[in-house]
């Protein structure tokens, strides 16, 4: 592969091929090697580790995200941030942990015939994983940045909590976006992808799941090539992975864009249609006293009050948190250029800024986008923002600038290319209201993908059956966030711990007989 990494042999063999080491494939990793079955990892992007992170923007972007942090829409519309590294997106997050709200599981469970998917069907998957992952309440104060989400959100008696983080004797330093320099984040590059190694897994690294060899409704043989550094495919010959069976955990972009590759059976239309986003816009404030946004746990407060002011498939709701700031990503993403920007910039210490989580995926009008592939075979999101989504924009713009004001802030500038900073809610209520909410005059970004191999109980409203197993495709399961049939409406990492957890484990005692499980010590 080049570098320090020896060349792929032409075959493999394994009990189970495991393509991404993220939030669902690290999960699946562990309890599948725990259950004594010869495991074999696939990760398209480099190993790295507490050494090669650094908190500088300009080493992390590169290495560790999907097209250095600046993948789009087909549009250019929404920007993207994915993980493209061993442990995925765990690698990367702010380490904000929910459970699946239980409004959301119920909305599965009553249009996508899976009566198992409850709150309390899922609590023993749910605690196995905040157990394994030290998942639990962060008891330190939150930083200024999201103090101010706080204390607005309180003067306006707007509801709020605290958020709950996969951390382990965590420094508190704020660079989790580029890799946990101390070990502290409960990542799969630090838990569940050692552990599996341990137990004999194996581990390849920039090399891509090209495509699946399919025949007579199995797979025969994955077929993988060697990338660079960069993602690009390197000019060598394909390696064979053979096994019993493969589980598909690339994230929701990769994994679609694999089985399309793969001319995988499709014959109800689901496959990369209803990938969901949680499209969020942004809110910046200029306080009067540093918010050095920076430093300290990224996310530690957020409100789910606009979540609950409509219902499902109302109007939509929006969750909002407080993002951490970094110059690089503070620069790309706020408006304007030049002066305007230098202005912006010279503010930075005192910056803060809200986003708004957009949840999609329960109207008709918020059905998400498609997954499709370009020439080459790389993928492409098509995901429009109409006007059912840009009316949800306006709103949670709207309700931003009220908390930034009430919480003390001299200006708000909603991140839009047609505004400015406002000095007052009254003046950034009446001038928002005329903000024309078009796709790329509003700025709007994404952390969280989700769906486009949608779980069902029935093969017409999905891809993957209620056992994580493909429809038509008798050795193939997915455990990653692609088998949301909506978005969630809260940070997803944890929803997949769990959802991988319970599949992974399913999987394990058909393959084996065995029961496997993240916290025993014997299994």
């Amino acid at each position: 592969m080049g570098g320090e990494h020896a060349a792929l042999p032409s075959r493999l063999t394994c009990d189970v091929a495991i393509v991404g080491t993220g939030a669902g494939g690290g999960i699946t990793a562990e309890l599948l090697a725990r259950a004594g079955l010869e495991v074999v990892m696939i990760e398209e992007g480099p190993l790295k580790s507490s050494n090669d992170f650094r908190q500088r923007e300009s080493d992390a972007y590169p290495a560790l995200y999907q097209e250095s942090a600046a993948r789009k829409t087909a549009d250019k519309a929404i920007t993207i941030l994915q993980g493209r590294c061993v442990g995925g997106s765990t690698t990367v997050n702010w380490t904000s942990s929910f459970r699946t709200p239980a409004d959301t599981l119920q909305h599965w469970r009553e249009r996508y015939a899976l009566p198992e998917l409850s709150p309390e069907g899922l609590s023993p998957w749910f605690t196995q994983v905040e157990q394994r992952l030290h998942i639990a309440a962060w008891d330190v104060p939150p930083n200024e940045n999201n103090d101010v989400l706080k204390r607005g959100a309180e003067r306006l008696g707007l509801s709020f909590g605290a958020i709950r983080r996969n951390v382990n004797g965590c420094w508190n330093l704020g660079s989790c976006g580029m890799g946990c320099p101390t070990n502290a984040k409960q990542s799969m590059l630090l838990t569940t992808v050692p552990a599996a190694l341990d137990r004999q897994a194996r581990l390849l690294v920039q090399t891509q799941a090209r495509q699946f060899e399919l025949a007579g409704g199995r797979v025969r043989a994955l077929v993988c090539l060697p990338t660079r550094p960069d993602g690009s495919l390197e000019a060598a010959r394909p390696t064979r992975v053979v096994a019993r069976h493969y589980v598909l955990a690339g994230g929701a972009i990769n994994s679609p864009a694999l089985l399309l590759r793969s001319a995988a059976p499709d014959p109800h239309g689901r496959l990369g249609r209803r990938t969901f986003l949680h499209p969020v816009v942004i809110s910046a404030a200029l306080m009067p006293q540093p918010v050095q946004g920076w430093q300290g746990a990224p996310q530690t407060v957020y409100s789910d009050h606009f979540l609950h002011t409509q219902p499902l498939d109302g109007p939509i709701g929006y969750k909002l948190e407080a993002p951490p700031l970094h110059p690089v990503m503070f620069a790309s993403t706020a408006p304007g250029y030049g002066a305007t920007q230098a202005q912006l910039l010279a503010q930075f210490a005192n910056t803060q800024a809200l986003i708004a989580l957009l949840r999609d995926g329960f109207h008709p009008d918020a059905a998400g986008g498609r997954v499709r592939l370009r020439d080459d075979g790389s993928p492409l999101l098509d995901y429009p923002l109409n006007d059912f989504l840009m009316d949800g924009a306006r709103r949670a713009l709207l309700s931003m600038a009220e908390i930034q004001f009430a919480a003390g802030a001299r200006q708000v500038l909603p991140i839009h290319e047609l505004a400015r900073p406002y000095t007052s809610w009254a003046e950034a209520r009446d001038a928002m209201a005329q903000l024309p909410m078009e796709p790329l005059k509003t700025r709007v970004v994404s952390a969280h993908v989700m769906g486009g191999c949608g779980l069902a109980g029935d093969e017409r409203l999905g891809v993957v059956r209620p056992d994580g197993r493909h429809w038509q495709v008798d050795n193939l399961s997915v455990h990653d966030g692609s088998l949301f049939p909506t978005s969630i409406g809260a940070n997803p990492q944890v929803s997949v711990y769990a959802l991988a957890a319970r599949l992974a484990s399913g999987l394990a005692q058909r393959l084996t007989g065995k029961v496997a499980s993240l916290t025993s010590p014997t299994a």
